[in-house]
């Protein structure tokens, strides 16, 4: 592939700006953009002594003897020192006033609510660390945790993390295949479920998944099911307990384990990859200090604040910005267990007006279902509570971010619109929220300590509001160990499409202030005609159209251009589908971006195939557009009959 090949035609323009709230920056952590310079210069020149000065705000059982050994890829981080997440989360505020402060605040989909203080949840975490160390599970032992959305999980994480078991979860989306790949790959001694979880209102089967997928994971001992929905299970004696059993009997008192900084804290499968699951390593000294910094300048977290993430602990959203980065900070982080239109499409807003909430952090996807909803549901519930909102998982397009700014927002919340990875393990390219002017559509700068660049395949920058591929150019402290035993596939993946850098698999252009724009995975960007088109710009084009509430543009072979553009269009509530609209928004997108990038069709559809989490699946959606049968995962897909309905109407 040649160089010139490897950069991306750029078409979005967005110059519209919104500079910090006066209110906000007087009392943020970072106060403007000359803080924000003065932060991010200093840890370029001096990225040892930035990071070693932020480590020294934790807990610490030894001290390290270097802050950064780094041997291309492999990065170590606090070399020498001993620490504990657990710790670090819990006990370290137990001397303090947050004792009695919330941790959890929980609410589970039929309407049940629980309140986990500092003290409480430590209490809890032990008495099921000391349940882990009576089955016999050591430090350096894998658990692997399939679970609900309920405080259980967390608990369960944290007691792992408190006795140096690397806990590996596994989303209650995957199939019993899924998980018993991901088990075995692990190699787990212990497996912790629950009966099941509520979605929709129905219950999902999670132990019976479980069930299926132990009949060929050799390595657990036991599993571990958590009484939730008090539906009929099968119970194997010998194998299987109840967690009220095991932990009635437990002392709420177990110390911590001093591990070393490199000792592993979790494994994470990345999803939608084909062949062998792909194990994430992330370690915990490293991810320690880095999902602790980022939740406290990114989110500008306050004592006062409660935080809600509204991802599932499944993913990495959830690991480090509903559990280890906002406890980490003493902070109250908001669990919800369901599905956000049950009972009716207003549950994320009772949510806030119920509990107060001031920080939301959400998917594009969701904001964009939201929009499809209408402004009555949001506008039915008193949102004065928040203060900052938040998006990750992928790019938004400028008119969701929009709509998030005025009908959520009521045009007085800034939005930090964050880019990061499973692999990055924390937020990476981020406004901070009293500092960065903000461009809607645009993760506007790299977080301090980050070092990213837009480069061609040789490794040479592109320059200004060209696009080409992300990349990072040095080690942050939360990154990714090694694809757990697989680290040739480690360096194969991440540090040889580009030498000497990591490579995210993004494509970006970075502007004339610095500002990155993510353009979408390089995998999804289409060749038409010799120009190299990001899917996300003509994506945002269509969801710019008054009628159009979201949009998925894939590529599918054509004989003469290479590639031609589909677009599927799901249309505001009440709009009619008809040829005429796909005619008008064919030529909307020629007036928003130019003729380059008029969709070759349109289809309507009432919804799109997503995952649980809210991403778009727009490599099923190449399989249907190019007429070929979907032979790739679908595990994590949240409705498979929005996949079959697409297939009838193609047919």
């Amino acid at each position: 592939m040649t160089d010139q090949r490897m950069d991306i035609d750029t078409i979005l323009k967005e110059d519209r700006l919104f500079p910090p709230p006066a209110s906000f920056s007087a009392s943020a952590h970072v106060k403007s953009m000359a803080e924000y310079e003065a932060h991010y210069n200093k840890a370029k020149d001096d990225p040892e002594g930035f990071w070693g000065e932020i480590g020294r705000e934790l807990y610490w059982d030894a001290p390290w003897q270097r802050v950064l050994e780094w041997e291309s890829p492999f990065a170590k981080w606090f070399v020498g020192g001993k620490t504990n997440l657990s710790y670090n989360c819990l006990d370290r505020h137990l001397n303090t006033w947050r004792r009695n402060k919330a941790a959890l605040i929980w609410e589970g989909e039929p309407g049940e609510t629980r309140i986990f203080t500092y003290q409480q949840l430590h209490y809890e975490v032990c008495r099921f660390a000391n349940a882990l160390k009576r089955l016999g599970v050591k430090t350096g032992d894998r658990v692997a945790i399939y679970m609900p959305m309920i405080p259980e999980l967390p608990i369960a994480m944290l007691a792992c993390a408190r006795i140096g078991a690397p806990h590996s979860i596994v989303f209650g989306g995957f199939s019993s295949e899924a998980l018993a790949d991901r088990v075995n790959d692990t190699e787990a001694k212990i497996i912790i479920t629950s009966d099941g979880g509520y979605r929709r209102g129905h219950i999902v089967p999670l132990k019976e998944n479980v069930d299926g997928a132990l009949e060929k994971t050799p390595t657990i001992e036991h599993c571990i099911v958590y009484r939730r929905c008090g539906n009929h299970i099968a119970m194997r004696a010998g194998r299987d307990l109840w967690w009220h059993e095991l932990v009635e009997a437990e002392s709420g008192s177990c110390p911590h384990v001093p591990l070393d900084s490199e000792h592993p804290l979790y494994i994470l499968y990345t999803s939608g990859s084909t062949g062998r699951p792909k194990g994430v390593l992330h370690t915990t000294g490293g991810y320690l200090v880095g999902t602790y910094l980022t939740s406290k300048w990114v989110f500008d977290l306050k004592d006062e604040d409660t935080f809600w993430c509204t991802a599932d602990i499944g993913w990495v959203t959830g690991h480090s910005y509903i559990v280890y980065g906002i406890l980490a900070n003493g902070a109250t982080s908001l669990m919800y267990e369901g599905a956000p239109n049950t009972p009716d499409p207003g549950r994320f807003w009772k949510i806030i007006e119920k509990y107060r909430v001031n920080i939301l952090y959400t998917a594009p996807t969701a904001i964009r279902t939201f929009i499809k909803w209408g402004d009555e549901w949001p506008n039915k519930y008193d949102l004065s509570s928040l203060r900052l909102l938040g998006t990750v998982g992928e790019p938004i397009n400028p008119e969701a971010w929009i709509w998030y700014h005025k009908t959520i927002g009521k045009e007085r919340c800034p939005i930090v619109d964050t880019w990061w990875q499973t692999e990055t393990g924390c937020i990476m390219i981020t406004p901070l929220p009293g500092a960065t002017p903000l461009k809607p559509g645009s993760a506007t700068r790299p977080f301090p300590g980050v070092v990213a660049d837009v480069v061609r395949q040789d490794g040479t920058s592109v320059g200004h509001q060209s696009g080409g591929l992300l990349v990072i150019t040095r080690p942050w402290p939360a990154m990714l160990r090694t694809i757990y035993k697989d680290p040739e596939r480690y360096k194969t993946e991440y540090w040889m499409h580009i030498p000497g850098v990591y490579f995210t698999g993004d494509g970006a252009r970075c502007d004339k202030d610095g500002y990155f724009w993510i353009m979408g995975r390089v995998d999804d960007v289409i060749n038409i005609a010799g120009h190299r088109l990001g899917t996300m710009e003509v994506e945002s084009a269509l969801v710019s159209h008054e009628k159009v509430a979201e949009a998925a543009v894939v590529g599918k072979p054509d004989e003469i251009k290479g590639q031609a553009l589909e677009a599927f269009v799901t249309l505001e509530g009440g709009v009619a589908p008809t040829e005429a609209l796909k005619e008008a928004l064919k030529e909307h997108v020629v007036k928003e971006i130019g003729a380059i990038a008029r969709p070759d069709r349109i289809r309507f559809t009432e919804n799109l195939p997503k995952t649980r989490s809210g991403k778009i699946m727009r490599r099923l959606l190449k399989d249907i557009a190019a007429g070929s049968q979907t032979v790739q995962d679908t595990s994590t897909l949240e409705d498979f009959s929005v996949l079959a309905r697409l297939r009838e109407e193609e047919e």
